[in-house]
């Protein structure tokens, strides 16, 4: 990363700004203006500087808020995903993974895409479960249509996958879709079991 300054390398330019703000956390909270009155930093580094931090943020919050999190029904894990799906144009496929007292432990997308990014394979979806000691499973999709019903694909696929979870000794929960800020619970329409 280049300075902008003769003879000051990046260390010397972080040491710069860190006396200015006196603490790592005052310089997490300045705007991309504030940051450009420093010389040595112009528009781009200081969106990027801006950026990092608010990256960090949304990441701490995000484990914050799952590792509390106990799942007891659709709408708890609804009410965590429809604010992350609902505004998305491409089609996305999520396993979230839970423990044996039904917190999250981590969630992962599997695959993205204009149609049928719901068609997956459970070797993806196990091979996270298994990476993070899963003891239950809960599948996700948002449907960018606004149609929120499963469509025959959704159903197979998801039987499919809740075969292979029997085998390996891990419950899929449940199967959400999302369409807006609708969703639709295939456990709770007793499409699975």
């Amino acid at each position: 990363m280049r300075t902008g300054k003769r003879g000051q390398n990046v260390i010397q330019l972080a040491q710069d700004i860190i006396k200015k703000y006196r603490d790592i956390n005052v310089l997490s909270s300045q705007s991309v203006a504030s940051l450009i009155n420093i010389s040595g930093i112009g528009k781009d580094k200081a969106a990027t500087i801006v950026a990092a931090f608010e990256l960090s943020r949304r990441v701490d919050s995000q484990k914050k808020w799952f590792s509390n999190k106990k799942i007891t029904s659709p709408s708890d894990i609804a009410e965590i995903f429809i604010p992350l799906l609902r505004d998305q144009l491409k089609e996305q496929f999520i396993v979230v993974c839970l423990s044996s007292s039904n917190k999250i432990v981590k969630y992962e997308t599997i695959s993205v895409g204009s149609l049928n990014a719901s068609v997956v394979h459970p070797r993806e979806i196990f091979k996270v479960a298994i990476d993070c000691n899963s003891a239950n499973i809960i599948l996700l999709h948002n449907h960018p249509s606004g149609n929120v019903e499963p469509s025959n694909e959704d159903l197979a696929i998801t039987q499919k996958i809740v075969d292979a979870g029997k085998l390996l000794d891990i419950h899929v929960f449940d199967h959400l879709i999302i369409a807006g800020n609708k969703f639709t619970s295939l456990v709770e329409k007793r499409l699975i079991l």
